[in-house]
């Protein structure tokens, strides 16, 4: 007996082919994610072809340079780092307290309100803020750095003498700390609004106090969300601009000491001052510096992709 084949099901789709929406969302999803590699290799490759000159440069051949690069770039690199560390140090406390209250402390209205003044502040610009830091901030903090000299001056962070306008590193990191906080304040607000609420009942049934219930629940589970914010503000300290150049009263070299108008100036703020009046190989020195930004930001992203993969089994359902 002879069996008859049988008609194929309608409505199935065939194996192996795709829909012309599919293999247009692929590719362009593709080409989206390809640009951005073949966008940031480029970046890299015009800085390392652009900065090769400069590694070899001296002061007869640049004359921004004291002696060679390397003694030109140090200060620069603590500058950057050092202001940057400064913001982070005073931004993430604050930034997890006032994210805290959004998500767990305060009534529904209030945090709806909290949290577009938030995303509001995220959106200034950063002139906005140097703006405010060289005309308010700086002459308001004057006197405190004075008291800080006379009464606390043995401390080598807070060592003499002290600057007569309040332009210092110190002032330059407040006003980075509050460009970077509503970053990581939203940031941490949204990982903390994802936290299952289920951790939370038990901790609060357990007999937990609401800051207990905090600190067992929410806080483990949104580590590695509050790495990667402290991080991206960390990013956005380490490169800004505008703020910092009007800030900053820069003498150069190394110092620790934050209330005196000898500062060290950072990377993104010195080639914004000193790129309009660069000429022949000085272009090429301060496109150096950049380079050197560039790998201490990707230093940085990537410790902190590290820090959070180290987290990533780490899930509301286990």
């Amino acid at each position: 007996m002879t069996s008859t084949p049988t008609a194929p099901r309608t409505g199935t789709p065939m194996k192996g082919k795709q829909r012309a929406g599919d293999r247009w969302f692929s590719g362009t999803a593709l080409a989206a994610g390809s640009m951005i590699l073949v966008t940031l290799a480029a970046v890299a490759i015009f800085l390392v072809v652009q900065s090769l000159p400069a590694l070899v440069a001296t002061n007869e051949t640049a004359s921004i340079l004291p002696t060679n690069f390397w003694d030109y770039v140090w200060p620069l690199v603590f500058g950057t780092v050092w202001a940057a560390t400064l913001a982070l140090i005073m931004a993430v406390p604050l930034s997890l307290g006032v994210a805290l209250f959004i998500s767990h402390y305060a009534p529904r209205r209030l945090s709806q309100a909290l949290g577009y003044v938030v995303d509001l502040l995220a959106a200034v610009p950063s002139v906005v803020f140097g703006l405010w830091g060289i005309g308010v901030l700086a002459p308001a903090v004057q006197p405190i750095y004075t008291w800080f000299v006379e009464n606390a001056g043995w401390f080598p962070l807070f060592s003499g003498p002290v600057s007569s306008t309040g332009r210092t590193i110190f002032t330059a990191a407040v006003v980075l700390a509050v460009m970077v906080t509503p970053i990581i304040t939203a940031i941490c607000r949204e990982i903390f609004l994802q936290t299952p609420v289920l951790h939370e009942e038990a901790a609060l049934a357990l007999g937990a106090t609401r800051w207990e219930m905090i600190r067992m629940a929410v806080l483990p589970f949104g580590r590695s969300g509050i790495v990667s914010a402290a991080m991206l503000g960390l990013g956005r300290a380490l490169g800004e601009t505008m703020a910092v150049a009007m800030v900053l009263s820069v003498s150069g070299g190394i110092s620790f000491a934050l209330f005196t108008p000898d500062n060290p100036n950072t990377i993104a703020a010195n080639i914004a001052l000193s790129f309009p009046e660069a000429y022949g190989t000085n272009i090429n020195v301060l496109i150096a510096t950049g380079l050197i930004l560039f790998v201490v930001t990707f230093a940085v992203n990537a410790v902190a992709r590290y820090i959070v993969s180290r987290r990533k089994e780490f899930s509301g359902a286990n």
